[in-house]
């Protein structure tokens, strides 16, 4: 009896226990919350780190933009001194060959005009005196056949003047000092319409050369950066060697325009002389038939 009274007080204080450590055991399952509260936040303070990663992308584009930046002016600032100078001397080469053609283009029209209307003047003359008249004329003043008409009349009137008999016993010889005259004119005209062509022809003959070696001096100090460098990258040595080929590439530009207008302006000189040849007969003509007429 007493055993089993003791064995009933045993069960109870375990019931008892157990109901005890209950509330305990119910706050263990929510114990870790915390703990996951806390490794939550990490998670939130993370979550931007991949902004960083979304700017550096533009400084990885950066190299690619500064390539499409270069131009003529940037090279050309860019270029060593001796590629500087070389470019400069080509550039100004140009200037002057272009100048050069406006001002021959000009002199060329109007040297026509007037020779048109000279030799419509002289046409119309009937002595020789007219001839010298309309020759020496201020309004034909330095045209070539104008210059020719004037010194063969007037070596004419030289030989009239000296009392020598032009129409008779010395007319040959009068003739021969008129076309003697004349051919001293001429020797003179081809060095006057000449003027500036040898400038084009220099141009357009040395002119690659001078770019090519402003070209050959700038890839050689590239070629020397990248030793220097100690680097193949050919985006570090790429603007030197573009700045090398600009000289050539103006070196081109100044010869081929000189190369063209001097062979055009050859082709004038030698339309002109012809016309100057033709002249000549005509006017020896005329004065022949002058001095056989006793004018």
């Amino acid at each position: 009896m007493l055993d089993s009274k003791k064995n009933i007080l045993l069960a109870m204080a375990g019931a008892a226990v157990l109901m005890a450590s209950s509330p305990a055991l119910a706050q263990d399952p929510a114990a870790p919350a915390p703990a996951t509260a806390t490794t939550a936040a990490p998670v939130d303070t993370a979550a931007p780190t991949p902004a960083p990663a979304a700017e550096a992308a533009p400084a990885e584009e950066a190299p690619a933009a500064s390539h499409g930046s270069i131009t003529p002016i940037s090279m050309f600032m860019e270029a060593t001194l001796v590629v500087k100078v070389v470019m400069i001397g080509l550039l100004l080469a140009s200037v002057f060959s272009w100048t050069l053609l406006l001002i021959k283009l000009f002199e060329f029209g109007g040297l026509n005009r007037k020779t048109d209307q000279f030799l419509e003047a002289f046409r119309g003359t009937r002595t020789i005196a007219d001839m010298r008249r309309v020759a020496t004329s201020d309004e034909f003043d330095g045209n070539p056949l104008a210059d020719m008409a004037a010194a063969a009349t007037e070596e004419i009137e030289l030989s009239r003047q000296a009392g020598l008999s032009v129409t008779g016993d010395h007319r040959d010889s009068a003739l021969n000092r008129a076309q003697a005259a004349v051919a001293a004119v001429q020797s003179g005209l081809a060095k006057r319409l000449s003027g500036g062509q040898q400038f084009l022809a220099s141009v357009g003959s040395t002119g690659p050369f001078v770019g090519l070696f402003g070209t050959v001096y700038g890839i050689m100090n590239s070629f020397i950066g990248i030793v220097e460098s100690n680097t193949t990258n050919l985006a570090a040595v790429a603007p030197g060697i573009a700045e090398a080929l600009l000289a050539t590439g103006i070196g081109l530009f100044a010869a081929i325009p000189s190369v063209v207008f001097y062979n055009y302006f050859n082709t004038r000189i030698a339309a002109y002389g012809t016309r100057s040849d033709g002249f000549a007969a005509e006017l020896l003509n005329a004065i022949s038939r002058q001095l056989d007429k006793g004018a």
